[in-house]
């Protein structure tokens, strides 16, 4: 062997071990990705700091992805290791099955992310589900408190939603199946818009989401599902099972939010970033050192 081939040889040999041993793309970083909404994002960096602050692995964010089908697919493509999701989005959106009560539900997500190489760690704590909200004095006039309520004046509301909401199967088209909904008109628009634009009087009502902070905000009422057509939305961590088995520590770290959070923290956590202006890192920080997961500065 010449001292050009053995130099080739041992450069190659240095390549492969280092990329044996690295999971992590970006500077041996753990990627963690969110949706396109101030929940994700949140949630994301109480994942993150919480990783940080008791393993040493570095985080890098890849926030405001876009909708839960393209974060989806990133985590599916290897493109992320570790994002927050939800239950019957899990079920529903992902593999079209059916879901059943929360403890059936995130029985199957386990199952089914299992089988494409991702393993469902246990719930937050709290269930994000749909919901439809109106302004608080024309449900009290109209007597309307549920969906069902609803569905006997729905022909003169102009709906506001996410443009998800309206093209997902487990979202508009089965909701107005269900309960005969037949709306005036329906406005696609961003999540964040739909409060200003109900408050403006742009649209009558809004499919907005149990855990939303601008429900503290505006005077509206939440309409309750009284058929109970959409299924649970229990948020959970997502990790790739590779980086699990690799990194055993992320996912013992993880499990010690499971049922730390509940819908009252999570609501008043996305109340802070959008009704406050707060950042995301501080309100999650803030929220780990309250609870006790990491020490205060």
């Amino acid at each position: 062997m010449t001292k050009k081939t053995f130099i080739k040889c041992l450069a190659l040999l240095l390549l492969v071990t280092t990329l044996s041993g690295c999971i992590f793309k970006e500077e041996d970083a753990l990627i963690i990705g969110s949706r396109n909404n101030t929940e994700s994002i949140i949630l994301s960096n109480l994942m993150g700091q919480l990783i940080e602050e008791k393993t040493g692995i570095n985080v890098t964010y890849k926030e405001n992805l876009g909708g839960s089908n393209v974060v989806w697919t990133a985590m599916l493509n290897g493109k992320i290791d570790v994002i927050p999701d939800y239950t019957g989005t899990i079920v529903i959106n992902y593999y079209q099955e059916t879901t059943g009560n929360a403890d059936e539900t995130l029985a199957k997500t386990k199952e089914l992310v299992l089988a494409d190489g991702i393993t469902a760690l246990e719930s937050f704590g709290f269930n994000n589900t749909y919901t439809l909200a109106l302004d608080e004095a024309e449900a009290e006039s109209l007597g309307v408190t549920t969906f069902s309520d609803f569905a006997k004046v729905s022909d003169d509301f102009i709906l506001g939603a996410v443009f998800e909401f309206i093209d997902r199967p487990d979202g508009l088209p089965g909701f107005q199946k269900e309960y005969e909904l037949q709306f005036k008109d329906v406005k696609g628009m961003d999540h964040g818009i739909m409060y200003r634009s109900i408050n403006a009087k742009e649209v009558d009502v809004i499919n907005s989401y149990t855990t939303d902070g601008q429900l503290q905000m505006y005077n509206l009422r939440v309409l309750e599902d009284d058929k109970g057509y959409f299924p649970p939305y229990h948020a959970l961590p997502l990790v790739r099972t590779e980086v699990l088995e690799q990194y055993p520590e992320i996912g013992e770290v993880l499990l010690e939010l499971a049922g730390k959070i509940d819908e009252t923290a999570m609501q008043e956590m996305n109340a802070k970033v959008d009704n406050e202006g707060q950042m995301v890192e501080l309100v999650a920080k803030e929220f780990l050192q309250e609870a006790g997961f990491i020490s205060k500065e």
